[in-house]
């Protein structure tokens, strides 16, 4: 199929009456993007839930293991009895 031949296709495709559309497909396309938005949304709500239960949990842990804290060394004996 040569240039000419997909121009001449392509022209009688542009051409034709285009498909009619059913009158309800508006109402259901408006339906499902308000049902897509809602689930979107709760899904953001339950993941910025997550995330701050996350860090609460994560302040909670660092303030009762001390992780900065360097811990007592074990290496040494105690010093007793001098």
């Amino acid at each position: 199929m040569n240039r000419s031949e997909r121009e001449a296709a392509a022209r009688q495709i542009m051409e034709r009456t285009p498909p009619a559309v059913p009158p309800e497909l508006c109402a259901d396309a408006v339906r499902r993007g308000r049902r897509m938005l809602r689930r979107r949304t709760a899904a953001r709500r339950l993941l910025w839930l997550l995330m701050c239960a996350a860090a609460l949990a994560f302040v909670v842990w660092a303030l009762l293991a001390r992780p900065w804290v360097e811990p007592p060394s074990e290496t040494t004996p105690p010093l007793t009895g001098w």
